[in-house]
């Protein structure tokens, strides 16, 4: 009989430490829209996380990109978003904030391994807050066909002038090949890879970003316009029919060795090596124009991660957001997503060796990001979309670098107010 209680009861007790355990086992759930990454985070990141922490359950619930900000604005009204939320940069991120739905990271341990460069995109207009931990940023420049570059004797361009100069001998050597692989027919590519990507040589870098805030340059004025008739240059050594062409299948040009350099975000790294693993690939920054004493890179911070006030696991999630700040949490999000960059001020090393051309550029040149983000687009008609069809127009031949300077200006300055004395000079209607 006594044995038989003992048996009872230590399986009670058995089942009592099962259930309480699982009652104190802490979760974190974390919203994104990285649905690309889902099988990364399970079998890479999380994992990696754990060996820290094996009591924390870490669950990445992505959704659909585009549809990722009204999905997570309906859970956060309805009190079901996760713990921890992917933080876009700049507007969506602050507009975030101050609802309430990100909390304070300032005291977060390990956020001293982040510059104020890096965390501009999810802090205060101020500076004074700071309310996602930065991940990673994408770097703008060119990658070209070295197997091309080869066969025809070519050579990555130092300067605005060379690069120029160079595509018109590929035009004349190999008629049949596009010198610049990039198409218009979806619009933001002729913005992101075109205008993002060549104008900080032309209006300064962070320098001409500030000003421009202020009202003291327009994108009629000075490098703003130069940045425009520099992506004008570009029209004649684009693919046959470019404006039916589309990301896709300029991607689909490029890998299959129909063109020599392409305008490219590091992003898309990692997709050329998986569309064509036999792609030997080679990478330069933007050349500024002869005589520059100083080159400017776009190195736009893309991708955070914030902690839900809502969260019942606070402390859970905090010990997760502390563990993105590691070195051990940089170099591997770095590896494992080449052409994503750790915004970490730490000292890593990058294993591929087309993105780690990409981040040496850091050491080379002035960062700054894509102007249009901060502020510029937090209204209609917003500058980003406006700088789309601007860059498009250009290409296509609909207008002139002039004309569709002063469009995108008059549209800007009707709202924006440091601008609004460019809307009478330039008698905006």
């Amino acid at each position: 009989m006594l044995k038989r209680f003992t048996t009872v009861f230590a399986l009670a007790a058995l089942l009592s430490a099962t259930f309480l355990g699982g009652a104190f086992a802490q979760k974190v759930v974390i919203e994104s829209w990285r649905t690309d990454d889902l099988k990364l985070w399970k079998d890479v990141i999380i994992p990696a996380f754990n060996k820290h922490y094996p009591d924390i359950e870490v669950v990445f619930a992505p959704t659909n990109p585009a549809e990722y900000n009204a999905v997570l604005d309906s859970k956060l009204q309805a009190g079901t978003a996760g713990d921890l939320i992917t933080c876009r940069p700049f507007g969506k991120s602050l507009e975030l904030f101050n609802k309430g739905h990100l909390a304070p990271l300032n005291d977060l341990p390990g956020m001293e391994h982040f510059t104020d460069f890096a965390k501009v995109a999810w802090s205060t207009d101020d500076g004074s807050v700071t309310y996602c931990v930065p991940m990673a940023s994408v770097i703008h420049g060119f990658l070209y066909n070295k197997d091309l570059f080869d066969k025809y004797g070519f050579q990555p361009p130092k300067t605005w002038e060379e690069f120029i100069d160079l595509l018109g001998q590929m035009k004349k050597k190999a008629p049949a090949l596009a010198p610049l692989v990039m198409g218009t027919k979806d619009q933001w590519e002729a913005a992101t890879m075109g205008w993002h990507n060549i104008a900080p040589n032309y209006y300064g870098g962070e320098d001409g970003r500030r000003a421009f805030l202020a009202g003291k340059e327009g994108f009629h004025t000075d490098g703003f316009l130069k940045g425009f008739e520099a992506l004008a240059q570009w029209a004649p050594y684009l693919p046959r029919g470019f404006k039916a062409v589309s990301y896709s299948d300029a991607q689909q040009l490029f890998t299959q060795g129909r063109g020599f350099i392409y305008p490219a975000g590091s992003w898309d790294i990692g997709v050329f090596h998986q569309m064509n693993p036999k792609l030997n690939m080679g990478a330069f920054k933007a050349p500024p124009p002869a005589g520059a004493t100083k080159s400017y890179i776009s190195d736009h911070q893309d991708i955070a991660l914030g902690l839900n006030p809502a969260s019942k696991n606070k402390e859970a999630a905090k010990k997760f957001l502390e563990w993105l700040t590691t070195k051990e949490f940089a170099e591997l999000y770095g590896n494992a997503l080449p052409g994503f960059f750790p915004l970490h001020n730490y000292k890593i090393t990058i294993k591929d060796p087309v993105a780690n051309e990409f981040l040496s550029w850091r050491q080379t040149s002035d960062g700054t990001f894509r102007m249009t983000y901060y502020k510029l687009s937090d209204q209609k008609p917003d500058a980003e979309t406006d700088l789309w069809v601007a860059s498009v127009n250009i290409l296509n031949g609909k207008q002139t670098p002039e004309e569709a300077a002063k469009w995108i200006e008059c549209r800007l300055s009707s709202w924006y107010q440091p601008h609004k004395h460019f809307h009478n000079e330039l008698n905006c209607k």
